[in-house]
């Protein structure tokens, strides 16, 4: 599931009489799924009616009953107070979603704060007691509960109350207490006499006179225990015993409810309009999938790119920026990301006029880069920004150096100081820390800075603004401005702080975006403190520090060492075993002996591949990094040696022989990440040697055979994902679908203009489209036209509604 929306304003906000009233509220708001906290807005400062206007996006990660907005009032000197709250449950969210509402708040109300469900057997039994007369006997059986709220971040210390409730009587039996769970198992069967004796003869087919259980109910109420603090009330479910008239045993799941419904007459605490979309994917078996995701995943090789699935999903939902994320995900999932965006960012360039401008806008390539970003570099993020975020806001020095903002008795120099000290360390944590980049995020900056360079052959400063566009204004500073969205803080910094880092963030992306190094840059700040501010870094000479950091980041796209790969001991320090065969072999030559191994010295750096006879010495052999084709590991039959491994490039094969098979991997894995972006690879390879005029893999006579073995896939080292891929598929289905006929539209765009030979005009639709390959694109579409056909027809046969009472459908409310 996912939740998009806005939390936009507050109208009159807390109770409109009395002494509770407060003229002058610095309040935030809350989003909770049931009882977890997901999402918080910024203070707004002293206003009844305050403007939020903060947009939101999550994906749902489990199922829940409640959406809740809640909104607080800011404590100074004590625990924030709430003032009222909006509770939307799921089944009515499709009501409003998509739409602006007014909803009015509802008081918070410890015995209204519930979620989790329960489940319950209940069964009548017959019993013949000592005088021989018939009695009945109400069996209650309390299973489990499911999804019981965090009692002060703890999972809570759950026990049940089991009641039956009637006019005249009221039973109550408790269960033992479950320590330390939100998912307890009670697995406790609790007895109650419904009828008496004498009330009945015998009978064989037993039946409970109507008026009895018409009054009856059970009545179960979940708390958590608070030891030598009061107990917690978590929910109650009711049941009336009436259920059992027509059949002996009832077991279903309930859902928990606030105490008595949770109806009570309260002041007017004002109201807040919200916008929210909530959508819900119900995803298929995973062969479901095939083709769609077949087709994604081609997107990369199609020519030109503007002709793939991948590109069309983003052309057809530009307006909707959730569409590009589930497409990187897939992508990254399997490898495809780096040449998708490596092609589309080439498009891109192709329509940038000016070198100035580069990546500025927000493209499919920027959106792209972007999202990936979020994900693979977020543990890159907690290592740079964290410590000294942490530091910031935890310590509430004042760094205002707007005139007009100052407070009575600041001083702007020691402002200015405070300022500049954050700004020297959160620059030098990000120049420190640069060799964590994530090797993904290198292999992307590698071909942004390559096909820059080749746009704007003019310019040599390209290179360097299109990386730095990237890693300091779209990474670092935006991060510094929200650290809370990147999870550097658990919530909105308050208002002091967000305005030093606001002051941070636009210094650290004047230094990134400082691509050229001119000084005219410094025209570019409107404000004129920030512009004698920046002055300072000019008078340090930080120019040319920012220079160094520039060129170290561009370094390091390129730099390969065990940073990639931990390796036992350092990369350069093997003596191996090596082998290679510099003239052709002759047909019928006999087998490779011991004397064609010489034991050298072999060394890997970010440009080559190289061996010596001795440490230090002239290079006996060098192979350029480029050059390599495969580096794949060799069966101990080709030469009757262990550990062996083969470097597949441009020439005759390297053969090498490790020192222990541990070894083996390392330089496999190492060389592997470094050749990983070269555009040659091979896609498959012979895992043996070529003697005796034919391969002993495979028997083929001619040494120029294609490999008989697929290559082994080279994974990102230190890039651990967990994407479901059915889940992101599910998803594009759906944002395709809801963009039908925009896909429709494209559709007779290709076909027109493939007709008419010539580009839409510009009055048409058509126009909002890329199309370079009409009848390419066509195909596309027409491919993805019946693919969407195919899985609608898939939701189709397998709709239905769980049961209710199932696990999937809890029954809500009282039952009878």
């Amino acid at each position: 599931s996912m939740m998009r929306g806005s939390s936009c304003e507050g109208k009159n906000l807390g109770p409109c009489s009395g002494p509770n009233r407060q003229r002058d509220l610095c309040t935030f708001c809350t989003i909770s799924l049931d009882q977890e906290e997901v999402f918080r807005t910024k203070v707004f400062d002293k206003s009844l009616s305050p403007f939020y206007g903060e947009d939101f996006y999550f994906e749902i990660p489990r199922p829940f009953q409640c959406l809740s907005f809640y909104v607080f009032a800011k404590g100074v000197f004590q625990r924030d107070l709430p003032v009222g709250k909006v509770s939307i449950r799921k089944e009515e969210l499709c009501k409003f979603s998509g739409k602006e509402h007014w909803f009015g708040l509802q008081p918070v109300d410890p015995n209204s704060e519930v979620q989790g469900k329960v489940h319950l057997e209940m069964r009548l039994n017959e019993l013949i007691i000592e005088n021989g007369s018939m009695c009945q006997q109400l069996l209650v059986r309390i299973i489990e509960c499911q999804g019981l709220p965090l009692i002060s971040g703890q999972n809570c210390d759950p026990y049940a109350t089991v009641s039956l409730v009637g006019p005249a009587r009221s039973d109550q039996k408790k269960t033992k207490v479950k320590k330390k769970t939100s998912d307890p198992q009670f697995e406790e069967t609790f007895n109650f006499e419904v009828t008496r004796p004498n009330s009945y003869t015998k009978k064989s087919n037993f039946q409970v006179e109507e008026e009895d259980i018409e009054k009856l109910e059970i009545k179960v109420d979940l708390w958590n225990n608070g030891n030598l603090a009061q107990d917690v009330f978590l929910g109650e479910t009711r049941v009336s015993v009436k259920i059992l008239r027509n059949d002996h045993i009832h077991r279903a799941w309930y859902l928990l409810q606030p105490k008595g419904n949770g109806k009570s007459k309260t002041d007017d605490l004002g109201s807040l309009r919200l916008n929210v979309t909530y959508t819900e994917d119900n995803v298929l078996p995973s062969a479901c999938y095939t083709p769609l995701r077949t087709l994604l995943l081609k997107s990369p090789d199609i020519k030109p790119i503007s002709a793939s699935a991948a590109h069309i999903l983003g052309d057809i939902c530009r307006e909707r920026y959730e569409a590009v994320l589930p497409v990187v995900r897939l992508l990254l999932h399997h490898s495809r990301l780096v040449p998708f965006v490596s092609a589309i960012t080439v498009l891109e360039l192709e329509n940038t006029q000016e070198a100035n401008t580069i990546f500025r806008g927000n493209s499919l390539a920027t959106r792209c880069i972007d999202d990936m970003m979020k994900i693979v570099g977020r543990s890159y993020l907690t290592v740079t920004l964290k410590p000294v975020l942490d530091e910031i806001c935890d310590s509430n020095k004042t760094c205002e150096i707007d005139p007009i903002k100052l407070k009575e008795g600041d001083n702007v120099e020691v402002n200015k100081e405070n300022l500049q000290g954050y700004v020297q360390k959160v620059f030098s944590s990000i120049t420190q820390s640069s060799s964590s980049c994530p090797p993904l995020m290198c292999d992307v900056f590698r071909s942004l800075r390559h096909m820059a360079s080749k746009r704007f052959p003019d310019d040599p400063h390209v290179q360097y603004s299109a990386v730095s566009s990237f890693v300091f204004l779209r990474f670092f500073a935006v991060a510094v401005l929200s650290p809370h969205t990147f999870q550097l803080r658990p919530h909105h910094p308050d208002l002091e702080v967000s305005r030093t880092l606001t002051l941070i963030s636009k210094t650290i992306q004047t230094l990134g975006s400082w691509g050229s190094l001119s000084k005219n840059k410094l025209s570019s700040f409107k404000e004129s403190y920030m512009y004698d501010f920046f002055k300072s870094f000019q008078e340090d000479k930080c120019i040319e520090k920012v220079k160094k950091v520039i060129l170290y980041i561009d370094w390091l796209i390129f730099l390969v060492d065990s940073c990639d790969v931990k390796l036992t001991v350092p990369i350069s320090s093997h003596y191996l075993f090596c082998y290679r065969e510099i003239q052709k072999r002759a047909q019928g030559r006999k087998r490779i002996g011991k004397r064609n191994f010489k034991k050298r010295w072999l060394r890997v750096t970010n440009r080559e591949l190289s061996y010596h006879k001795h440490r230090g010495k002239e290079a006996l052999c060098i192979i350029p990094v480029k050059n390599i084709r495969a580096v794949e590991k060799l069966y101990e039959s080709a030469f009757n040696r262990k550990n062996m491994f083969q470097v597949l490039h441009s020439e005759k094969p390297l053969y090498v022989q490790a020192g222990n098979c541990v070894e083996a991997s390392e330089w496999v894995e190492v060389l592997s990440q470094v050749s990983r972006c070269n555009p040659d690879r091979l896609g498959t390879f012979h895992p043996s040697a070529y003697v005796a005029g034919a391969w002993l893999c495979c028997r083929s006579l001619s040494d120029n055979q294609p490999g008989c073995k697929p290559c082994t896939p080279t994974l990102l080292a230190n890039l651990q994902l967990d994407i479901d891929c059915d889940r992101e598929t599910e998803r594009i289905f759906s944002l395709l679908t809801s963009s039908y006929s925009k896909l429709q539209k494209m559709e007779d765009a290709c076909a027109s203009i493939a007709v008419y030979q010539g580009p839409p005009r510009e009055q048409d639709d058509y126009s909002l489209f890329t199309i370079q390959d009409p009848k390419e694109t066509f195909h596309t579409v027409q491919q993805i036209t019946h693919i969407l056909e195919e899985l609608q027809r898939e939701h189709d046969t397998r709709s239905g509604t769980a049961q209710y009472g199932s696990q999937e459908n809890p029954i809500v409310g009282k039952t009878s």
